[in-house]
């Protein structure tokens, strides 16, 4: 998918990784390609912690890990696990796990209590979605920040999502809020096909 899509995927699962983070989950990510087309600087800098298997070259092992020594790991489990943290991997060997097993495991883990579910935004219904989308699209330029970014993306003539997000050190909603709020005043161009838009606003304005 990364090789397909690129920029556009890089940017939603760097914003999954980030809520998985906030909101307590262990979100795992693979790939038989570790090259820089896929393992980006972007989603690196939202996966900490990283496990490399027996890879074929050193290229390879400092894609995944920042440094060499995955190329010369054994297979069959064998693998260097870099902690989130630390510079320094540690060569651990992964335990086989047979489908049925996982299975016995799920289901004690099911038999341990009943799901305790939030039904409140399951009774909000389509009206109640609509009406938090409707006014969400309104609150951008109503935002604080709302001001600085356009002083910010005019400066730099680009803009995306997650510009704003790491200049401002804000969350992806409320970064697309304000992208969006741009573009309703003109201060930036509609989503290209790409996922790219331009900067109308030039700085001599």
């Amino acid at each position: 998918m990364m090789m397909v899509v690129g920029k556009k995927v890089e940017e939603l699962i760097a914003r999954l990784a980030q809520k998985a983070r906030a909101a307590g989950i262990h979100l795992i990510l693979a790939t038989q390609r570790p090259s820089v087309n896929v393992i980006t600087g972007l989603i690196k800098a939202n996966i900490p912690t990283r496990i490399a298997f027996q890879v074929s070259s050193k290229v390879d092992s400092r894609t995944i890990l920042d440094q060499m020594g995955a190329e010369h790991l054994l297979g069959q489990g064998d693998m260097l696990y870099l902690p989130p943290g630390s510079g320094v991997p540690r060569r651990v060997h992964g335990a086989f796990v047979a489908d049925e097993e996982v299975h016995r495991v799920v289901e004690f883990v099911k038999q341990q209590g009943a799901p305790q579910y939030l039904d409140m935004h399951l009774q909000q219904g389509d009206e109640g979605i609509a009406a938090q989308a409707i006014g969400g699209e309104s609150d951008g330029e109503q935002d604080s920040l709302y001001d600085a970014a356009v002083a910010f993306v005019i400066e730099k003539q680009r803009v995306s999502v997650s510009m704003i997000q790491r200049q401002f050190s804000i969350g992806y909603n409320r970064a697309a809020r304000i992208v969006e709020a741009m573009e309703k005043a003109g201060v930036v161009s509609s989503m290209a096909s790409n996922g790219s838009r331009k900067v109308l606003v030039s700085k001599e304005y």
